[in-house]
């Protein structure tokens, strides 16, 4: 399988990394809770400093995540969210935002439907996700071994493949996961949901994130229960990226400020130093 080439994704990565801090990605759940205040939402977050942008597709069932993005895709479903509206969404947050990488946060039975309505297939809708501006699909209920029905045309659109590892991978599938990764891998920080609470100087968390550094080159990102400044003080030094989900969603629900406040505190909290 040919190297996908380095885009936005890769960019992001390196200048967080030149100015001596770890990347902050930020997940936000497209239409919540309508498209226009969805819009609204991510235009703040991304303005506010998130550097890595996960939309999240709304589906009827999620699966890992916690009360407050299943309720997020509960409003955005119940708004009439689908994929080619979170699409449209995507192109307009590209429109706006040239060098943010967009990662697309969905669920195999969206994407998969999609593609058997393309008349190219997966690889034309692949395709035609890089070319609305989508940078990597991360599919969080694909397994590896079932991954190349996405996972190839992807690669072969330039698309990156965000590998998922949790806690519980033994080392022969951690291997298998970041082998088949680009862009970044995913470290979910604990067993259990989206939104869980996380003890970020937890030793074995930080025994996770090693073994996973001696694995691969490619960023590592945490989530999974990173809601706070602190927490991510506390991570950004043993990792390439921080990723802030649950507590991003429930600072949308007051509006855009509140969001965009709590992103630039986050932000300022990603200091390696």
């Amino acid at each position: 399988m040919s190297a996908v080439q380095p885009g936005r994704i890769a960019a992001a990565f390196e200048r967080c990394r030149g100015q001596g801090r770890a990347a902050l990605v930020g997940y936000l759940t497209g239409f919540d809770p309508d498209h226009e205040r969805g819009l609204a939402s991510l235009i703040a977050a991304c303005e506010a400093g998130v550097d890595v942008l996960e939309l999240g597709v709304p589906f009827s069932d999620p699966t890992a995540d916690g009360p407050e993005i299943q309720s997020a895709m509960v409003r955005a479903l119940a708004a009439g969210a689908t994929l080619e509206g979170v699409l449209a969404l995507a192109s307009a947050v590209r429109s706006r935002f040239a060098e943010l990488p967009i990662v697309l946060f969905s669920y195999a039975n969206p994407l998969l439907r999609a593609c058997s309505r393309d008349a190219a297939g997966a690889r034309g809708f692949c395709q035609r996700l890089r070319d609305l501006g989508v940078d990597a699909l991360l599919v969080v209920d694909l397994p590896p071994e079932q991954a190349s029905i996405l996972r190839a045309p992807a690669r072969a659109a330039n698309l990156d493949w965000i590998g998922l590892c949790a806690p519980t991978s033994p080392p022969a599938r951690l291997d298998k996961i970041v082998e088949a990764a680009s862009g970044f891998v995913y470290a979910v920080s604990l067993t259990g949901v989206t939104g869980s609470a996380l003890d970020a100087n937890s030793h074995s968390l930080r025994s996770q994130l090693e073994d996973l550094r001696g694995r691969t080159q490619l960023p590592i990102a945490v989530g999974f229960g990173v809601r706070e400044p602190s927490q991510v003080r506390a991570l950004a030094p043993q990792v390439d990226g921080v990723v802030v989900g649950s507590a991003l969603v429930k600072a949308g629900r007051s509006g855009p400020d509140p969001l965009a406040s709590l992103v630039a505190d986050l932000r300022a909290a990603t200091s390696k130093g």
